[in-house]
């Protein structure tokens, strides 16, 4: 095995780049030759590569976003798209590949797996929505854009007496939500894992005026309810006067927090000695501080669940 590919796919996530670093770096350090494909796999079916040396990943571990961009290819998730692909890397005389992304990514790289082209998958997704892996690169970069929001608003939720609903990303699970809610102390959190209706958000709100308290912030997941509507839900059906933040892809964007940094080191370290060491299909991460991999077919037989205890402790310290 003598030229690894790398490339990043998806949404973008804060540490991609200090994963691509430590991709490349790594892989020169065992004397590989390491080539960047730029735009995601749609690189891979146009051969738009470049080689990387230890300069083209300078001065890049501090930068948000991907230096190899990134592509939604919708050719690459058939199988004649995945056919082409390893067709033009044996042309390419590339070996293996490294994919950096979500859980769409990391699915890809399966199929390609299941076709016998050597792959690891580094989870990379602010959602942090990959079964099985407890903590992908960008989730703790994005969990603290969140709280800096959060704390903004409720300061001038507190000024003028208003109930705030944040929408934050999290089509198909909670995990950002809950975890900005909770650290946030907000009064309420909607996750597409747990259904809660107007009226039990009215309550929780009517608890905190019997207190004197005059404001509430509401966490929303984009995929439970978008925040227009229950602006008007609230408004509507009980009266209640709310103003609505929509942070967007402001969630994905900014430097990687010193964690993240870090995790993508170690990730993007080991995912080269997994290739060196012949092991394939396989997606990396960390358990008990030592990286580990796993097949990517027990990740993806695995539900990814919320952690209930943590949604009951954000509810019992709502009160």
């Amino acid at each position: 095995m003598n030229r690894i590919g790398v490339l990043t796919s998806g949404g973008d996530a804060p540490g991609m780049n200090a994963a691509i670093r430590a991709v490349v770096r790594s892989g020169l350090y065992y004397g590989k030759e390491m080539i960047g494909v730029k735009y995601g796999f749609q690189g891979l079916l146009d051969k738009n590569i470049e080689k990387m040396r230890a300069g083209s990943v300078g001065s890049i571990i501090q930068r948000g976003g991907t230096i190899l961009q990134s592509y939604m290819s919708e050719d690459i998730s058939t199988d004649a798209g995945q056919e082409k692909a390893i067709d033009n890397m044996k042309e390419l005389e590339i070996d293996a590949l490294i994919v950096i992304g979500g859980r769409e990514a990391m699915k890809t790289a399966e199929s390609l797996s299941e076709k016998n082209f050597p792959c690891v998958g580094i989870p990379a997704v602010i959602d942090n929505n990959i079964p099985g892996v407890e903590e992908s690169i960008g989730f703790d970069t994005a969990l603290n854009t969140v709280i800096d929001y959060i704390d903004r608003i409720r300061d001038t939720a507190s000024s003028h007496e208003k109930t705030s609903i944040i929408e934050v990303m999290g089509k198909d699970t909670g995990i950002l939500a809950l975890w900005s809610g909770l650290a946030g102390g907000a009064e309420n959190i909607l996750i597409p894992e747990k259904k809660e209706d107007v009226e039990g958000i009215v309550e929780r709100i009517k608890r905190g005026e019997g207190r004197e308290k005059r404001y509430s912030i509401i966490i929303v997941a984009e995929g439970t309810v978008s925040g227009n509507d229950l602006t008007v839900k609230l408004k509507q059906d009980a009266g209640i006067d709310s103003r609505l933040t929509v942070l967007g892809h402001t969630q994905r964007g900014g430097a990687p927090s010193a964690r993240d940094r870090v995790l993508a080191s170690r990730l993007g370290a080991y995912a080269i000695d997994l290739l060196i060491n012949h092991k394939f299909g396989k997606v990396v991460q960390i358990r008990n501080n030592k990286p580990v991999s796993m097949n990517f077919k027990e990740i993806f037989s695995q539900a990814s669940l919320i952690d209930d205890e943590m949604y009951d402790l954000s509810e019992r310290l709502s009160l």
